[in-house]
C-alpha cells in the first residue's frame, strides 16, 4: 500500500525536479529505519524516479534546552541508524553541529542537487518553523509526512477538549487508519541506484559525525556547545534500546500494567515515552505488538470497541490500559498541538473556566517557594522533592507523580501563569520526553485542560486538586522514597 495521502503534505508549490541526483529524506522526528511513513515515502519516490536515496539526520546545537542529556539520547539513535543503513543501498549522513550555526546552509546545499525533500511532520517545538522556513526557500518540492500516531493528524478536524469525546471518536475511526501500517523495513527489497556521494566541499564544510561522537565519547561531547550541567539520563537512546525496553515491557509488565503502573515501587510503567518522543520507537510498532499478544489483527478491531476506557477494544486489562495511554492520551496531545500551533504551550490556551477560577483564587494564602528552591527540591514536601530529584538526576518522572508534581507547584507560587511557565521550563530542561505534545498536554491537564470543574477548594478553585498526603495513602512509595527521598543530597544546577 502507498503511504496514505492524509499523511503527506506538500509544503511549497515547487515541482519535483526529475533530473535531480537523489531523493533527500531529512530525518528530524521519526529517527528510525523501521515503521516510518516518511522513510517509506522517500523510498517509494526514489524507486519511481530511479534515484539514489540520501538520509540526512542532523543535530543542531542551538535548540532550546540543548544539553548533554538530550544530545546523548539522539546520538545513541544516530549510532544505531548508521549501523542499520549501512546494510542498505541508501546513504546515511549523520551531521552534528560542532558550534552554533555551523549547520546553516546544509539543507540548501543538498537541495541544489536533490529531486525532492521528504521530512517528518511533527506538530510542536521548533520543528514546524524550521521546516516551513526551509520549504519557503526551496526551489524543489518539500513534503512532510506524518508518522506520529495510529490516526493521521489531518484525519481529525478539530482540537478535542475531553479525552472521553476523543476516545469515542477513535473507537469509530481507528480500525480504518490502523489498517494502513507502515512497513516494518521500508528499504527491504527496494531497488535503488547506488548511493550518492557527497561533494568534497560539502564533506569539508559539514563533515559527518565522528566515530567518537557516535560512541558517546566524553571528550568529544564536552567540546559541543550545549549545557553540560544537565548530564546523562537513566536511559540510552536508539531503536535498539527502545525495542529492548518494549520487549521487556510486553514480556514482564503488560499483564499487570492496569494495576501496577501508578505505583512507583512496582516499576510497572512502560518506560517508552522518551523513545516515542525522539522517534526511536514507532507507536505503530508498539500497537502491532500488543495486538499480536492479544491474538488480534487490526481487522478484528472493526466494530469491537465499546468506547469506554476499560473495555475500549475488549482486551485484557493491561493491554486496554496501555493502548488507552498509547493512543487516546498520547494522540490527544498531538491533536491539540496540530490544531493550536500558536498557543499549545501557553497558559491562555487553557479552558476559560480554569483560567477564571485560578485567577479568582490567586490571593489565597499559601506556602511560598522561589523557582530556584523548587528546581533544587528544597520544599517541605518530601514526596514532591523526591519527584523533582528523580526528574533532574535521571531525566524521568513517574507518570502518576508527574501529575502531583505539576499540581503542587500551583500551591507554592502566587501567579498560576508563573507556575505554568516554570513547569514547562523544568520539564523541558530535564525530562528526556519533554518538548513533546504530551509534555504540554500533561502540564496543561494539571491546570484544567481535558478536565471538568470539581468542588471548589482553596488555591485550586474548581480545578481538580491533588495532595501528597492523598498520594501517600494510595500509592506504594517505600522504595521510591528510599531512593529519591530526603536523605539524598541534590546535585542540581540553578535556572
Amino acid at each position: 500500500m502507498p503511504v496514505p495521502a492524509l499523511r503527506i503534505q506538500e509544503l511549497n508549490a515547487a515541482p519535483i525536479r526529475r533530473d535531480g541526483e537523489f531523493v533527500l529524506y531529512w530525518m528530524i522526528a521519526s529517527r528510525r529505519p523501521h515503521y516510518n511513513f516518511a522513510l517509506e515515502r522517500a523510498v517509494a519516490v526514489a524507486s519511481e524516479l530511479q534515484k539514489p536515496l540520501l538520509v540526512l539526520e542532523a543535530l543542531r546545537s542551538d535548540y532550546p534546552w540543548a544539553s548533554d542529556r538530550l544530545h546523548r539520547f539522539v546520538l545513541g539513535g544516530m549510532a544505531d541508524n548508521q549501523a542499520a543503513f549501512a546494510k542498505t543501498n541508501a546513504l546515511y549522513y549523520p551531521y552534528v553541529e560542532p558550534e552554533r550555526g555551523a549547520g546553516k546552509g546544509l539543507i540548501e546545499a543538498l537541495a541544489q542537487h536533490a529531486a525532492l525533500i521528504v521530512t517528518d511532520d511533527f506538530p510542536c517545538f521548533f520543528l514546524p518553523r524550521m521546516v516551513r522556513a526551509a520549504a519557503e526557500r526551496s526551489r524543489i518540492r518539500v513534503e512532510s509526512v506524518d508518522s506520529n500516531g495510529i490516526v493521521p493528524l489531518r484525519a481529525v478536524d478539530r482540537a478535542y477538549s475531553r479525552a472521553f469525546d476523543f476516545r469515542r471518536f477513535l473507537s469509530r475511526v481507528l480500525p480504518e487508519h490502523a489498517a494502513a501500517t507502515p512497513l516494518a523495513n521500508p528499504l527491504k527489497g527496494a531497488r535503488l541506484p547506488a548511493p550518492p556521494s557527497l561533494s568534497k566541499q560539502q564533506s569539508q564544510r559539514w563533515p559527518q559525525a565522528s566515530a567518537e561522537l557516535l560512541a558517546l565519547d566524553g571528550a568529544a561531547l564536552a567540546r559541543l556547545p550545549v549545557n553540560h550541567r544537565v548530564g546523562p539520563g537513566a536511559q540510552s537512546g536508539g531503536f535498539r534500546a527502545a525495542r529492548k525496553r518494549l520487549d521487556d515491557f510486553l514480556a514482564h509488565k503488560l499483564e499487570k500494567f492496569a494495576d501496577e503502573r501508578n505505583h512507583p515501587d512496582s516499576n510497572g510503567a512502560s518506560g517508552l515515552s522518551a523513545s516515542l518522543h525522539f522517534g526511536h520507537l514507532s507507536a505503530h510498532e508498539a500497537f502491532t505488538r500488543v495486538l499480536a499478544l492479544e491474538q488480534l489483527t487490526v481487522h478484528d478491531l472493526q466494530g469491537r470497541s465499546q468506547g469506554e476506557p476499560k473495555t475500549l477494544w475488549q482486551m485484557r486489562p493491561g493491554a486496554e490500559t496501555f493502548l488507552d495511554q498509547l493512543v487516546t492520551w498520547r494522540e490527544l496531545g498531538y491533536n491539540f498541538c496540530h490544531h493550536r500551533p500558536n498557543d499549545y504551550d501557553q497558559f491562555d490556551a487553557l479552558p476559560n473556566w480554569a483560567k477564571a477560577t485560578l485567577s479568582a483564587h490567586q490571593r489565597d494564602p499559601r506556602e511560598r517557594y522561589t523557582p530556584a528552591q523548587l528546581e533544587s527540591a528544597e520544599t517541605g514536601d518530601e514526596l514532591w522533592n523526591a519527584a523533582q530529584r528523580e526528574l533532574v538526576e535521571s531525566g524521568q518522572l513517574h507518570g502518576y507523580l508527574r501529575m502531583l508534581w505539576g499540581k503542587r507547584v500551583l500551591t507554592w507560587l502566587d501567579d498560576p501563569r508563573e507556575a505554568f511557565s516554570l513547569l514547562i521550563e523544568l520539564n523541558n530542561k530535564y525530562a528526556l520526553d519533554g518538548r513533546n505534545p504530551n509534555s504540554y498536554s500533561g502540564i496543561s491537564w494539571c491546570f484544567g485542560r481535558y478536565d471538568r470543574p470539581w468542588p471548589e477548594r482553596k488555591i485550586f478553585g474548581t480545578v481538580r486538586a491533588m495532595t501528597s498526603d492523598s498520594a501517600r495513602r494510595k500509592l506504594h512509595l517505600t522504595e521510591y522514597l528510599s531512593r529519591w527521598g530526603k536523605s539524598r543530597t541534590p546535585r542540581l544546577p540553578g535556572l
